[in-house]
């Protein structure tokens, strides 16, 4: 099929604002009724019935020269023949349209970066795309990579070979996404991430759904966690300098921002506990369904009346002090984050090489009520490398990539629990952010090195006996519950639930990695 130039796909359009200002968009979006402002200059805005990722609805188109690439098992294919009916039948929606254009760049490596053009139907989308990717200085190069995003037209699914009126199809072999029937924004800013994690493990790059900071003596950190773990949150440290939030690329030189801005959670945002990404929300910055008081524009960030999914996306200049352009040099230390709705996980455990390759396969969180469709409470859920929706090769691929840079750079690793304490979730309390950060920032400043360690019998990892700002007592789970027994069951059904997930990769990894995981069976 005959497929339009970037020029040509324009022309179809009734109208294109290209590369409009900050000011520009939002001006647009109150003019169309997309929005309003609130009291701190942010654009507020709702998504109607998607207020999280979809992943039943995200498609690969399958062709001959990259079926053998594709992990099948993890991505959901497209025919060529129902992609193209689909492309038609968006471009015919285009005509007569308005249209705002954005040219970004994916990739702060200035050797390793990728051309983006979006193509949005409405200026708050628009906007942002424009805070989450890198602005290019001057003119932006000729588009790599097209995303046409018309959350206006809804697939038919008889006709169109979807799952639903919402799709998300990349085609990488014509280098464009077509997405439509959802309103949710982090569609776009993923499968731009879904791109990278295809194109850049085939350069021998590393890339990774992980936050990353750097101090002041050069000592990056990579923060890994799935949505709600509090990978933002945590990176987001006065002490140190943020190089991005979400999605990182890590080459023989280094690491380097996939991205020009941050998509902080916004549920329970208070200004004691996240001061940053509080102040962080001011003029240019996107609001997604928060509900906010009409009169008085003022947020409610502790409501969960429209999801628990709230956001805020702004550029990640926003953040004081921030690293332009975001790269750093190699991590010192590396921290997986999960949120254990069991509350059985330590707080906080170092991990050599083999347990750092096993939990990194894991992903293991409890995916929270908000951050996709139909979750309304805590679920457990293995994510492979914390990232597994956005996985287009073999998660083989991208683990054997982690585990020769950790060796060739003596990255420290640990996995730390920002979940349930003293009990699961309706019972325990969720561990608090000033622990938590004290955890972490023991952890990345060599606080950790010194200390005793105990192992933890039913989960294989080595414990601390003590952390600076933390009490002993909380970093051996079995003791902040009441119910010992109760305690051993549940940590016992967690190891076996590791262990059940696992056996995907039996056969396929040495034995030192199978053997790292939990110990304990399922009851």
């Amino acid at each position: 099929m005959y497929m339009l130039t970037p020029e040509q796909l324009l022309e179809v359009a009734k109208k294109v604002h290209q590369n409009l200002t900050v000011s520009e968009l939002v001006e647009q979006a109150i003019a169309r009724g997309e929005g309003l402002l609130l009291d701190n200059g942010a654009l507020s805005v709702t998504t109607g019935r998607y207020t999280g990722r979809s992943p039943n609805d995200k498609f690969v188109v399958d062709t001959p020269a990259l079926h053998a690439d594709i992990d099948w098992g993890n991505n959901k294919p497209c025919t060529p023949e129902n992609f193209n009916r689909l492309y038609n039948r968006v471009l015919a929606y285009m005509q007569n349209r308005e249209i705002f254009v954005f040219d970004g760049i994916a990739g702060a490596d200035a050797k390793h970066q990728v051309n983006v053009r979006f193509i949005n139907e409405f200026a708050w989308q628009n906007l942002f795309v424009h805070q989450l990717f890198i602005r290019p200085e001057g003119q932006a190069g000729a588009p790599d990579f097209q995303v046409i995003c018309m959350p206006g037209f809804k697939a038919i699914p008889k006709l169109d070979g979807t799952n639903s009126e919402a799709f998300i199809i990349l085609n990488l072999e014509q280098n464009l996404v077509l997405i439509g029937g959802t309103h949710y924004a982090g569609e776009m800013k993923k499968s731009i991430f879904t791109l990278m994690n295809y194109l850049l493990p085939r350069k021998g790059i590393l890339s990774m759904h992980c936050s990353a900071n750097v101090g002041a003596k050069g000592d990056s950190a990579l923060f890994f966690g799935l949505s709600g773990t509090g990978k933002t949150t945590l990176s987001a440290d006065p002490q140190r300098r943020l190089i991005g939030d979400d999605e990182h690329g890590w080459t023989d030189d280094g690491i380097f921002n996939i991205e020009g801005g941050c998509y902080a959670k916004a549920i329970r945002l208070s200004k004691e506990n996240e001061p940053q990404i509080w102040n962080a929300i001011r003029f240019g910055t996107v609001v997604e369904n928060v509900v906010v008081n009409e009169e008085t524009r003022v947020a409610d960030y502790d409501s969960d009346e429209l999801t628990e999914n709230t956001r805020a996306g702004y550029p990640v200049d926003y953040i004081p002090d921030v690293v332009i352009p975001g790269v750093a040099g190699h991590p010192k230390t590396i921290v997986f984050l999960t949120a254990d709705a069991f509350g059985v996980l330590p707080p906080v455990s170092k991990l050599n090489k083999e347990q750092a390759i096993y939990h990194f396969l894991s992903g293991y969180t409890s995916k929270l009520a908000g951050t996709e469709r139909g979750i309304t409470e805590p679920q457990t859920t293995f994510s492979t490398c914390f990232g597994a929706p956005f996985l287009p090769l073999s998660p083989l691929v991208y683990a054997k990539l982690l585990g020769e840079k950790m060796e060739k750079h003596g990255t420290n690793v640990f996995l730390i629990n920002t979940g349930w304490s003293g009990g699961p979730y309706g019972v325990g309390k969720r561990m608090s952010i000033p622990y938590t950060r004290a955890m972490v920032t023991a952890a990345i400043e060599g606080l950790l090195d010194n200390v005793e360690y105990e192992l933890d019998r039913v989960f294989n990892v080595y414990v601390p006996t003590s952390c600076p700002g933390v009490p002993s007592e909380i970093l051996n789970p079995r003791n902040t519950w009441a119910d010992k027994t109760a305690y051993d069951k549940q940590a016992s059904n967690l190891a076996g639930r590791f262990a059940q997930n696992f056996s995907k990769f039996s056969g396929y990894l040495h034995s030192e990695v199978a053997a790292a995981g939990p110990m304990a069976g399922m009851d």
